[in-house]
């Protein structure tokens, strides 16, 4: 059976290998067809809007997407290099019928992708997806003459993403001073152009793009840069996004990590003091820390907790009808003004928690104690037969019961790479460590191939 071209976050691969410019544009026609015949386009002219990343694969790509909508008769709009929530925006403030973004988000800069939206910038469903993937390069008739698409430049994406970013905070943040790591990628001009609007002294760092660099050594993967630009400039706080900014860690005054569990915490906190955290519940993955649960427990908030990934915490906030959720790797998604993960405005909501009540960022992250976690990968195992090995389950029952109401075990095979993730959280560092380190001597015991 041939791989299933879509993934959790679009088409992605090495660009020019696996995601070619063919491949790009097949899917784009695809795309407009299933959407056509689904009555996306009823009643009007079909109009697309695509953006991309700094990558400079994301030129001949976006070639490749436009070519393919306007000889299937969409007009499309070009946003240029702009992030991944900004296409989100702009897909449903203009009015558009679909979104395209290519990038790779945190992925090395060979890799590109291709992620669609449909109208008010929210993510196709599964069984889209999997149409557009049936219908790739079938036999079809061709628009001729004034039928084909239009394409025009949207010259003021930028400056209307960035004006809605700026429309969601209640406060100035005058006399706050912000490191901001771009990481070389998209939000290289609408980050630090938001946060200025909104009144911080904003250090951009990493914010001059080459078409090679976005992500080297830099941004939410690495965050050693920005803990030290943090430091030399005498900077509140600082912020680090990925690539195509849809997710964001942040530094304290003094070097020290904030990450998305913290992020979170602060968010739902803040919403629930104003009244506004629906049903006072946050959503979360399994892989938040148990400090995490357990401040926002002890603080009257629910936190429902998903499966690994962005797209499944999405999917839990929209069945029901939660406001709020996270990852700890950064995503955040506030769905009062974003369909999806947005860093540059997880930032500035941060920021405008820090001016509301005077406290730095460490004091509100001071919220919730993380407890140690340690992750072991273990390869070369069989992880299709982690849930059926009752050894193993025992191993893991006795781990869980050592532990007790201290920390926790999450042992899981991964979704894209071919290995079981061992995770044990405790009450110290030692213990997670040799907990971790005997269940992994079992996996490889028992799944060993």
């Amino acid at each position: 059976m041939a791989q299933k071209l879509f993934g959790t976050d679009g088409v992605r691969g090495l660009a020019n290998g696996h995601l070619t410019a063919e491949l790009a544009l097949d899917l784009s026609v695809s795309a407009a067809h299933v959407l056509a015949e689904r009555g996306t386009f009823s009643g009007h002219r079909p109009l697309a809007v695509v953006g991309r990343d700094t990558r400079i694969s994301g030129q001949f790509l976006e070639a490749a997407v436009v070519a393919g909508l306007a000889s299937a008769g969409v007009d499309v709009l070009l946003l240029g290099e702009i992030p991944t929530p900004g296409v989100a925006f702009l897909t449903g403030s203009l009015g558009a019928d679909l979104g395209v973004m290519l990038s790779a988000s945190h992925n090395a800069m060979p890799d590109n992708g291709i992620k669609f939206l449909s109208r008010g910038g929210v993510k196709l469903d599964d069984a889209i997806e999997d149409a557009i993937e049936a219908r790739l390069r079938e036999p079809w008739d061709r628009p001729v003459g004034g039928d084909v698409g239009r394409v025009s430049a949207h010259g003021t994406a930028i400056a209307e993403y960035a004006a809605h970013l700026d429309s969601t905070r209640t406060r100035s943040l005058a006399g706050i001073k912000v490191v901001l790591d771009c990481a070389h990628g998209a939000a290289s001009v609408a980050g630090p152009t938001a946060l200025r609007n909104a009144g911080a002294e904003v250090i951009a760092i990493c914010a001059e793009p080459d078409g090679l660099n976005i992500n080297e050594g830099c941004g939410s993967t690495h965050l050693n840069v920005l803990q030290a630009a943090v430091l030399e400039h005498g900077a509140d706080v600082g912020f680090a996004l990925d690539g195509d900014a849809d997710r964001c860690l942040a530094v304290d005054a003094a070097g020290q990590i904030v990450d998305g569990d913290q992020i979170l915490a602060i968010l739902a906190l803040s919403l629930r003091e104003q009244g506004k955290l629906h049903q006072d519940t946050v959503v979360a993955t399994v892989m938040s820390n148990l400090g995490f649960v357990q401040a926002l427990t002890a603080a009257g908030v629910t936190v429902v907790q998903t499966a690994v990934g962005d797209r499944y915490v999405l999917e839990e906030m929209k069945s029901s009808g939660h406001n709020l959720g996270g990852e700890q790797s950064g995503h955040v998604i506030l769905s009062e003004y974003a369909t999806t993960g947005d860093g540059i405005l997880t930032a500035l909501q941060v920021l405008d928690r820090m001016a509301t009540t005077g406290s730095s960022i460490a004091d509100l992250a001071s919220v919730m104690v993380r407890l140690p976690q340690v992750l072991v990968n273990v390869a070369g195992v069989d992880k299709a037969r982690t849930h059926a090995d009752e050894v193993l389950a025992a191993a893991v029952g006795e781990a869980e019961a050592e532990l007790g109401d201290t920390g926790r075990v999450l042992l899981r095979p991964s979704g894209t790479e071919p290995l079981v993730r061992v995770m044990v959280e405790a009450a110290s560092a030692e213990q997670a460590k040799a907990v971790a380190d005997r269940l992994a001597d079992v996996v490889r015991e028992r799944l060993g191939l």
